[in-house]
């Protein structure tokens, strides 16, 4: 019997699908603004394995835009929201060319990538995106859907989600581009991303956005799930 939290999930998705969601593992890089709210997502939904890594500890300032950091300030984020999310896997740290190097991604159907730190994403990028869709698919790699920025907005609706090489009107997504281009990055990837001018100078942000991308990013997620053959 199903557990009954799920009901409204199997009307949509039937049986099939929801035994897709089910069998399906999904790795989460940051849970902060963007990343908490795609954790609350995919878990709703019923993804069966969920693996989140952050290092950072809840702040009051996150409060504006975090799930978890109401009830979380001084804790490790990753401990909060495993509680709080019972049965999903965490691991306390920051991700490093060390922590790429040496994690299997290969056990994962998908990484979602909603860090902030652009060398980060680049090492990620070449780790298990710089080939051709077929030498991925051969080689088993996950599919990866990253962030870019999300902060300086104030309209959700102008999120859109594309390749990175056709994402535009963004500082962050121009600076990950020809941070690809000078280490020869070679393969492609899907990205949410919004043109929306900003409107502050400074880190200003709005859960209405950073929300958004990441409940973007675990739709795309799902789409990609139910689409497995």
């Amino acid at each position: 019997m199903q557990d009954e939290r799920f009901t409204r999930t199997l009307l949509l998705f039937k049986e099939n699908g929801f035994q897709k969601l089910q069998n399906a593992s999904v790795l989460l890089l940051g849970v902060g603004g963007v990343g908490s709210f795609a954790l609350d997502c995919l878990y709703r939904t019923g993804v069966g394995k969920i693996c989140i890594v952050d290092y950072d500890v809840f702040d009051v300032t996150n409060q504006n835009r975090q799930i978890g950091a109401f009830e979380g300030v001084g804790c490790k984020k990753v401990e909060v929201l495993s509680q709080k999310y019972h049965g999903v896997l965490s691991l306390d740290s920051k991700i490093t060319q060390d922590f790429i190097d040496g994690f299997d991604f290969k056990a994962y159907d998908i990484v979602i990538d909603a860090i902030d730190d652009i060398d980060a994403k680049i090492a990620l990028a070449l780790k298990i995106a710089n080939q051709s869709k077929k030498e991925l698919v051969k080689e088993k790699m996950p599919h990866l859907l990253v962030s870019t920025g999300s902060a300086k907005k104030l309209d959700p609706s102008q999120i859109q989600f594309a390749s990175i090489w056709k994402s535009y009107g963004d500082r962050f997504a121009r600076k990950f581009r020809e941070g690809l281009k000078k280490k020869a990055f070679k393969g492609d990837f899907m990205v949410a991303f919004s043109p929306e001018a900003p409107k502050c100078k400074e880190l200003g942000s709005f859960s209405g956005v950073t929300a958004s991308f990441g409940l973007r990013l675990a739709s795309e997620a799902v789409n990609l799930i139910l689409n497995k053959e």
